[in-house]
């Protein structure tokens, strides 16, 4: 079986004219599908939106994704499919991007679906006015004139994105990206109807306003609570669709939500932390582990707002030193999941993960050193490090976080206070720079290593540390056009390493209970998981 990365790398070859199958819920045959199709999982916080350009979690664009189509989707193994493009080109030494779209494309109100919604919609993500928590990924992208449009320099209208007619999708870039295709399965590319978001403004994303374009449309939107999408019969693939509707519940406790799936009020839950070994050995066919293209880690706010102490490399060092990963992975999550000396996960394709110095280290010769830099920063007995570590509410969250916190007060003598924020104003603050140290988790946009250094770089929407370093500004804008970027990728991890903007804990892995009805159609072998109810499937 072709690895991953290799079926990545092979779906993503710049000069050649692409065209591949659709696929949906491929049911085996002989399999008898139960009667009520109705897939019902728990997410843990608010969704932060279900419009495309303004949707920035990852529960969200899990919604978004069945809303809404956009040109490209991937299947069970993250390789890439048609969506509404039937096919696509580049050309140009992989400057232009060419989308062919199909005709049977249409929103949910029976209105046919263009090359022009795509352009409008890019053209608002990019809007200044539009306020994309997003933005940046249209320069990510390399589109023409994305970073002066996002610095509000030049019009909308002058992104590199053209309908030459109504299936036609022209795109110029100003790097070379090869990998430019993958980077339109994610949710912030995907059209948004303009006639409805210019009627009702910030509302048009309401059940009784929405309109959309994936296999599903929102029917239910209780805040806090619940969110229902339905099948939506003017999707161009209906037919191939099973599962009728979709449920997503907001459980904030992790293992009341662990309750509920055992008295089968759920078929998806996450497993809570430190109990998967229990669970896997009860309900073998429902406990599941697999990587993700995921990294958790601790962000340092080195802006001016920023604690003086994180301003001290040898503070940020010594943190990081002294955190035991494997203590985390081991005995805290007991999941599966990987220790972290680096940003980019070993799962990302075509990435190996450098030798970075400190990684070679056993714990005990960490600790040593931590101790040495604290000190040797002002830090003792006598003036201890004190500081307030952010996290989003979730039992797993502040497991990880009390253990961080043990760990510098028995090594280091920091003092460290525990604050925990619900999801949208932990965002929001986190975003203002007003913290000290933060959890941080970013699951890659697509597969590739930029995906995760770029949010290093000075210009990131999402780097909330505000850590800015002119060599890894320039590695990163070189790696666009470089025909072979590793070299550039290894380099910034070790000035990551050596300067500690953030704290790598851990690499995720996927850790759920699943109920043995559908797990034969969850999408385990795709890292991304960009998962799509219209491909899964309940068994009787």
């Amino acid at each position: 079986m072709k690895s991953i990365t290799k079926i990545m790398a092979a779906s993503l070859i710049g000069s050649t004219f692409l065209v591949a199958p659709v696929v949906a819920a491929n049911v085996p045959a002989g399999v008898e599908l139960a009667a009520d199709q109705t897939f019902t999982y728990r997410v843990l916080d608010e969704h932060s939106s279900v419009d495309p350009q303004i949707v920035e979690d990852v529960s969200g664009s899990e919604l978004v994704r069945d809303l809404f189509e956009g040109l490209l989707n991937q299947d069970a193994d993250g390789v890439l499919i048609p969506g509404v493009a039937e096919s696509w080109e580049a050309s140009n030494g992989n400057l232009t991007y060419t989308f062919k779209l199909r005709s049977d494309a249409k929103w949910s109100n029976g209105d046919p679906v263009t090359a022009g919604d795509f352009v409008y919609s890019w053209q608002r993500l990019a809007d200044p006015k539009t306020a994309s928590p997003y933005a940046w990924f249209m320069e990510i992208m390399s589109l023409e004139n994305a970073s002066e449009i996002v610095a509000g320099e030049k019009e909308p209208s002058e992104l590199g994105v053209s309908a030459p007619d109504d299936h036609t999708l022209v795109v110029n870039l100003t790097a070379p990206l090869p990998y430019f295709a993958a980077m339109t399965t994610h949710a912030s590319t995907f059209p948004s109807p303009q006639k409805v978001v210019e009627e009702f403004g910030t509302d048009w994303t309401k059940p009784e306003n929405i309109v959309s374009n994936g296999a599903y449309v929102l029917t239910e939107h209780v805040p806090s609570e619940r969110s229902v999408r339905e099948r939506n019969p003017n999707y161009w693939n209906d037919s191939e669709t099973v599962i009728d509707k979709v449920v997503a519940l907001v459980i904030n406790d992790e293992n009341i939500a662990l309750t509920r799936y055992l008295a089968g009020e759920l078929d998806r839950t996450e497993v809570p932390a430190g109990q998967y070994p229990d669970l896997k050995k009860k309900y073998p066919d429902q406990a599941l582990s697999f990587p993700k293209l995921c990294s958790y880690y601790y962000s340092f706010n080195v802006s001016d707002s920023g604690p003086e102490a994180f301003k001290d490399v040898r503070v940020r060092q010594a943190l990081s030193y002294a955190l035991d990963r494997s203590v985390v992975t081991e005995q805290v999550l007991k999941g599966g999941q990987f220790p972290a000396f680096t940003f980019t996960p070993g799962a990302t394709a075509n990435f190996t993960v450098p030798d970075v110095a400190f990684a070679k280290m056993s714990q005990a010769e960490r600790d040593a050193k931590a101790k040495e830099l604290m000190e040797a920063a002002g830090y003792n007995a006598d003036n201890p490090l004190s500081f307030e570590l952010l996290y989003n509410t979730s039992e797993a969250h502040k497991k990880v976080a009390t253990v961080a916190a043990q760990m510098w007060k028995q090594k280091l003598g920091a003092e460290v206070t525990l604050a925990n924020q619900e999801w949208k104003v932990f965002l929001e603050v986190r975003g203002k720079q007003d913290f000290d140290l933060a959890r941080g988790g970013w699951c890659g946009d697509y597969n590739e290593a930029s995906t995760f250094l770029d949010l290093l770089t000075t210009p990131s929407g999402y780097n909330d540390g505000k850590y800015s370093n002119a060599e890894v500004d320039k590695l990163m804008t070189d790696a666009k056009t470089a025909s072979d970027p590793s070299d550039n990728y290894t380099r910034v991890e070790e000035i990551l390493a050596n300067e500690m903007p953030l704290i790598p804990v851990y690499h995720y892995t996927g850790v759920y209970m699943m109920g043995a009805d559908i797990i034969g159609s969850w999408p385990v072998k795709n890292v991304e998981q960009n998962w799509y109810s219209r491909d899964l499937y309940k068994v009787k």
